[in-house]
């Protein structure tokens, strides 16, 4: 159960769910990320919800949920891909006081803006934001989705110190498989269903039993599981094609700087790629004169 993911569908009526727990994945970025606990588990909240709706994905591709603040949490996200590799990052000012409970609010500020990102491999990318007035994850998800793209969703997150777990439902847009009468008593009943779930039941049991014992009325469907990995996509390669955008002038100077050696760090994994006088001039070529 732990680092999956699963679909589900009522079938008689134009409603779609996922529930995701995270154990292990969880754990692994919180290893590369140093941060009190209210902070981690608003960052388990963040894996949880870019899980979820990363099943959104019709294509190759990846979703990033972000959220930026003017608080002692400027900068939070969780990435995920259509291969379920799951990656996380928070950051926090270097003398944040983060007192126990603290809040979404208190971590990010006040004027704290939301976005989701699709990345697709082929094609345009895409980012919708709004800002952040609910005081949780997921009521700011929920405004979201009200006002970006007009679909009735809700989402339910708990995290915990080594485990998270979530569950999130929304209308399908132009199936029609009940008339709108009948959808919309459904939506009422599987959301006052879903209000019942407790944290140990989202982090302990079983999807399969988890989806019955809530949904069992609607008829639930099973539409398949994802296994969901940490995975960070940094690579040597992506590496050089930062220091190429750069440009030679600007990464000669840098290396200069750095006593003969630049060092490219992964916020996400702590991977550290270096590169000597050799490896930039494989880049870009021997210096045809001296940099000053």
């Amino acid at each position: 159960m732990s680092d999956q993911l699963q679909r589900f569908i009522f079938s008689g009526h134009d409603i779609r769910g996922q529930v995701v727990t995270l154990g292990d994945a969880y754990r692994d970025i919180l290893s590369n990320n140093s941060l009190p606990a209210p902070a981690a588990h608003l960052l388990g909240e963040f894996l949880a919800a870019a899980c979820l709706l990363s099943t959104t994905l019709k294509f190759e591709g990846i979703l990033t949920l972000q959220a930026r603040g003017d608080g002692n949490m400027p900068l939070i996200m969780a990435e995920c891909t259509h291969h379920s590799d799951l990656r996380g990052i928070a950051r926090l000012e270097a003398d944040a006081v983060i007192p126990e409970g603290a809040g979404l609010r208190e971590l990010l500020g006040e004027n704290a803006v939301l976005s989701i990102t699709i990345d697709p491999a082929k094609g345009s990318r895409y980012q919708g934001m709004v800002p952040m007035e609910a005081d949780t994850l997921a009521g700011c998800l929920e405004h979201y989705f009200e006002r970006s793209e007009q679909l009735a969703t809700r989402f339910w997150l708990e995290a915990a110190a080594d485990t998270v777990g979530g569950i999130m439902l929304q209308i399908m847009p132009g199936n029609n498989a009940a008339t709108a009468e009948e959808n919309a008593q459904a939506w009422d009943d599987a959301v006052a269903m879903a209000a019942t779930v407790t944290a140990e039941e989202l982090h302990n049991l079983p999807h399969d039993q988890l989806v019955y014992r809530l949904f069992h009325e609607l008829a639930p469907a099973d539409m398949g599981m994802s296994d969901i990995r940490f995975r960070c996509s940094c690579s040597r390669e992506r590496s050089e094609q930062a220091l190429v955008a750069m440009g030679e002038e600007e990464v000669r100077e840098l290396l200069q700087e750095s006593a003969g050696e630049i060092a490219a760090d992964c916020q996400f994994c702590n991977q550290q790629y270096r590169f000597d006088s050799n490896d930039i001039d494989a880049l870009f070529g021997s210096p045809t004169q001296t940099l000053h």
